[in-house]
C-alpha cells in the first residue's frame, strides 16, 4: 500500500492517464464504461481478487460505471456522485491549491469541539454556509469544529449515517472540492476540523458493495443486519477499503482528526483489529507527511482498550466520546431517569464521572443487567469527550427538543459550565451557545418507499419506551429537515446574546487557566448529595493554586462549605451576577459550624471540624474562584 496516493477506484497519474483498481474477488470479468462515449475497456485480473488498468482514454470530468460480469455499477471507490448515489461516478482529480501549509494541527488537550450538521447550520445547507459562520465560530473560542457524516447518500437530505460512498462527499454539500476549501479556510483561521466517518455499517439505499465482493458477512448481525466483512474469509480487500478511506480523509483533504462512529459495533476478531491497523497506517503516514492527525471513537462499552496504546495490547484510539458523563449530567439536571437514562442515579454518578470519566467500572447495570466496565485510571483528561448535547441525544428525543426547551436559562448556564469546567474534552452542538430553540429532528430524503416506510415505523418503535405518547415528525418529510435548521436571528436577541457572551466567557476560562488541563490527578470532587451540589477542585498534581468550581442544582440557594485546606481567592464567574441575567451574585461568609459529607475522588474525608468557610449559591447555578491550597 503506497501511503502517498489512492491506490483504489479510479485515479490520475502526473501524465492524466487514469488508473483504475477495483476489488472484486469473485467476478469472471470486470471492464470500465465511459457513459458519454460508450467505451468500454476491459480491466486485468490481478493478485488477491483486484482487477487493474491504466488507460488515457479516459478523462477528468469524465461519467464511467463498472461492468461486472455485464452488469453496470458506480465505482464503490467513487470520488464523487454528482447525480446521486444510483448513477454513474465522475472521474476527478483530488489535486487541491491548498495554502495550510503553515498549519500545525492543535495539541489534542487544547481542542474544544463543536459539532455541526452541514445541512442544518445555515440556511444554505452547505460548506459555503459553514464557512460564512466560522468568525462566529473563532469569536466563541472553540478551536475544532467536527462535521456530522458526509460520505453520499441517498437524496439531499441525512443525518449522514446512511452513507453508501465513503469516498465521494455528498454534492449537495458541495461535493470534494467544496470540502477542501472548507478545510482550508478553518486552518487559515485557526480551526482544526474532526470529520464523522462510519465504519460499522452502511446505508441502505445505493448501497452496492455486495456486487463486487463479500463487503458483508453474516457471521455477525448488527442492528443495520449483516456485518460488515472484517474478519471472514475474503475480508483483507475489506480492510484494505477502510484504510484507504480513512488515509484520504488525512492526506487528500487535511482533516486533523476522525471521530469514528460507534466502534463497539464492529465485528472483528482478526489477531489485528481494525482499529489497530487504522491506528499503524495513521502513524505511517504521520511519518512521511509530518503532520499531526487524532483518532477518536465512540464507544459506550466502558472499555480503556480503545484507548490504550498499541504497545499495551490497546487499540490505539487517542481519545473517546463518554455518553456517561452526558447522562448523569442530564439526570442531575432533571431529566426523567427512563430509557437509557434510568440507569443513572443524578449529582453522585455526575461526581463519579469527573473523577473516573465512566459512571459503570465494574459495577452492576440495572439497564444491561450485567456488572459492566472497567476503570480507566491512567488515561489523561483529553482522552474524553464531554457534553451537554449532541446529534444523538437530541436527535433520537422524539420531538428532538433541545435543552434549551427542556431545561430554564439558569439551568442551561450550568449545564454548560459542568461541560467546560471538566477535565476532559468538551464538545457542544451547533446552536446551543446561544440556547437555539429549533428542534433537531431525524430526517432523510430515501427515494425508495418501502424502505421510507420501514424508517418510519423503525423511528416510531425506538421512542416506546422514553416517549409514551404523541408522533414523531415525518423523517421523509421535507418540512422535518427544514425546522431543524438553526435560527441564527435568534443571537440577536437579548437573552440569547448574553447566553453566548457566558459561552465565550466559560471557553476564555478554561484556555486561560487550570480548567484547560487534563490532570486527572489534580481533580477532586466533593459530593453533597443531599444539597444537589458538589464542588469541583481543578488543579495540577503538585502546584498549589487551582480553580474552585461550585455547582448548585438545586432549586433552592444552598451554602455549601468550602474545605479548609483551600484558600479563596479572585470570583472567577458567578452565572447568577446579573450581567448574565441570573437571580443575585454569590458570596463567602465565615461559618464556624460544619455539617457537610465531601467525598473526594469517591472516597469519603472524615468531616471537619474547624472553622470554616461557606460559600452560597444560588439556585441552579455556578460559580468558580481562583484558589490556592492552604
Amino acid at each position: 500500500m503506497n501511503l502517498l496516493k489512492r491506490n483504489i477506484g479510479l485515479n490520475f497519474d502526473a501524465q492524466n492517464n487514469a488508473v483504475i483498481c477495483v476489488w472484486a474477488p469473485n467476478a469472471d470479468s470486470v471492464a470500465v464504461k465511459v457513459i458519454h462515449t460508450g467505451l468500454i475497456l476491459e480491466l486485468n485480473s490481478g493478485e488477491r481478487g483486484y482487477w487493474n488498468l491504466v488507460s488515457a482514454e479516459i478523462k477528468i470530468g469524465d461519467r464511467y460505471v463498472f461492468v461486472i460480469d455485464g452488469k453496470e455499477l458506480p465505482d464503490p471507490a467513487s470520488l464523487a456522485q454528482r447525480e446521486g448515489v444510483h448513477e454513474a461516478s465522475e472521474a476527478i482529480s483530488l489535486n487541491f491549491s491548498w495554502t495550510d501549509e503553515s498549519w500545525k494541527n492543535i495539541p489534542l488537550e487544547h481542542y474544544i469541539l463543536y459539532e455541526l450538521h452541514t445541512g442544518t447550520f445555515s440556511a444554505s445547507g452547505d460548506f459555503k454556509g459553514i464557512e460564512a459562520r466560522l468568525d462566529h465560530l473563532v469569536e466563541l473560542g472553540v478551536t475544532a469544529i467536527e462535521l456530522m457524516p458526509i460520505a453520499s447518500f441517498p437524496g439531499s437530505r441525512n443525518w449522514g449515517y446512511d452513507g453508501v460512498f465513503l469516498f465521494a462527499v455528498q454534492q449537495s454539500y458541495g461535493g470534494p472540492e467544496g470540502l477542501q476549501h472548507l478545510v482550508n479556510v478553518c486552518h487559515e483561521k485557526g480551526l482544526a476540523v474532526i470529520l464523522d466517518v462510519v465504519y460499522n455499517h452502511l446505508g441502505p439505499e445505493g448501497n452496492y458493495l455486495s456486487e463486487f465482493g463479500p463487503y458483508f458477512t453474516d457471521k455477525y448481525h448488527t442492528p443495520w443486519g449483516n456485518a460488515i466483512n472484517y474478519d471472514d474469509q475474503n475480508c483483507d480487500g475489506v480492510r484494505d477499503f477502510m484504510v484507504e478511506n480513512v488515509l484520504m480523509w488525512f492526506r487528500d483533504f487535511h482533516i486533523d482528526a476522525l471521530r469514528l462512529d460507534a466502534v463497539h459495533a464492529i465485528k472483528d476478531f482478526s489477531a489485528v483489529h481494525l482499529l489497530q491497523l487504522i491506528r499503524e497506517k495513521t502513524d505511517e503516514l504521520m511519518e512521511h507527511t509530518g503532520r499531526k492527525h487524532y483518532l477518536i471513537a465512540e464507544s459506550d462499552l466502558n472499555d480503556p482498550k480503545y484507548i490504550s496504546p498499541v504497545a499495551d495490547h490497546g487499540l490505539g484510539m487517542d481519545a473517546q466520546w463518554v455518553d456517561e458523563f452526558h447522562h448523569a449530567l442530564r439526570v442531575t439536571a432533571g431529566e426523567p431517569a427512563k430509557g437509557y437514562y434510568a440507569d443513572f442515579s443524578g449529582i453522585d454518578h455526575l461526581a463519579k464521572s469527573y473523577c473516573d470519566a465512566y459512571v459503570y467500572t465494574g459495577t452492576y447495570s440495572a439497564e444491561r443487567k450485567k456488572t459492566f466496565g472497567k476503570t480507566a485510571a491512567g488515561h489523561p483528561g483529553q482522552q474524553f469527550i464531554v457534553f451537554s448535547q449532541n446529534h444523538d441525544q437530541v436527535g433520537n428525543r422524539m420531538l428532538g427538543e433541545r435543552s434549551s426547551t427542556l431545561f430554564s436559562f439558569e439551568m442551561q448556564k450550568l449545564m454548560a459550565a459542568a461541560v467546560l469546567s471538566a477535565p476532559f474534552l468538551p464538545m457542544l452542538f451547533m446552536g446551543e451557545e446561544w440556547g437555539e430553540t429549533n428542534p433537531f429532528l431525524y430526517f432523510v430524503s430515501h427515494t425508495d418507499l418501502e424502505l421510507v416506510e420501514l424508517v418510519r415505523k423503525g423511528r416510531k418503535a425506538e421512542f416506546t419506551e422514553m416517549h409514551g405518547a404523541g408522533e414523531a415528525p415525518d423523517p421523509q418529510d421535507e418540512s422535518t429537515f427544514l425546522a431543524s435548521k438553526l435560527n441564527w436571528s435568534r443571537l440577536s436577541e437579548p437573552d440569547h446574546r448574553i447566553l453566548f457572551q457566558f459561552y465565550k466567557k466559560l471557553i476564555a476560562l478554561r484556555k486561560n487557566t487550570v480548567l484547560g488541563n487534563g490532570d486527572r490527578e489534580g481533580t477532586h470532587v466533593h459530593l453533597l448529595a443531599k444539597q444537589h451540589a458538589l464542588l469541583l477542585e481543578r488543579g495540577t498534581s503538585g502546584d498549589l493554586d487551582l480553580v474552585l468550581c461550585g455547582m448548585n442544582f438545586s432549586k433552592q440557594p444552598q451554602s455549601l462549605v468550602i474545605p479548609p485546606h483551600l484558600k479563596i481567592h479572585l470570583k472567577l464567574i458567578d452565572s447568577a451576577a446579573p450581567e448574565w441575567l441570573g437571580t443575585g451574585t454569590a458570596a463567602v461568609i465565615a461559618d464556624p459550624d460544619r455539617s457537610i459529607s465531601c467525598s473526594d475522588n469517591a472516597d469519603v474525608i472524615p468531616e471537619m471540624q474547624d472553622k470554616t468557610e461557606k460559600l452560597l449559591l444560588q439556585p441552579e447555578s455556578f460559580i468558580a474562584y481562583s484558589a490556592s491550597y492552604v
